[in-house]
């Protein structure tokens, strides 16, 4: 479990959330991110889902990182290098699930939109806490 004192200290941005609403909304996005690489994964052949697939890894490392960068190395600054990269890769991903499947791509905007809420959060803390 990972120890959210350093994380309760930190001054936080305008429109954060209370603390319980993040692991709802991650299981809530997880499940959707299951859903649309399912709806992806039974589209045509794979040569033409490769760079689909190619996204879809980076943007998971991308989100995996990002928990260890933030919380456990408390570096916000680094950790808001990865969320940008993973908005980034999230876009890509969408644009590359729409051209194989059009529901696999509309399944991902909400975790685009919650990822890109994320970002603010985590500059606002960079902001707040580091300039």
């Amino acid at each position: 479990m990972i120890n959210l004192d350093w994380y309760n200290s930190l001054i936080k941005p305008a429109l954060t959330p209370p603390n319980w609403i993040f692991a709802p909304v991650w299981g809530i996005i997880y499940l959707s991110i299951l859903v649309s690489l399912i709806f992806y994964v039974k589209k045509r052949t794979f040569a033409a889902k490769i760079r689909g697939y190619v996204f879809f890894i980076i943007q998971m490392l991308l989100n995996i990182l990002w928990i260890p960068a933030f919380f456990i190395f408390k570096s916000s600054e680094t950790a808001l290098v990865i969320i940008i990269l993973l908005d980034i890769f999230v876009f890509m991903t969408i644009r590359e699930f729409h051209k194989v499947s059009k529901p696999s791509a509309y399944i991902l905007i909400p975790y685009l939109i919650w990822i890109l809420f994320a970002t603010y959060l985590n500059a606002g803390i960079v902001y707040h806490n580091y300039l």
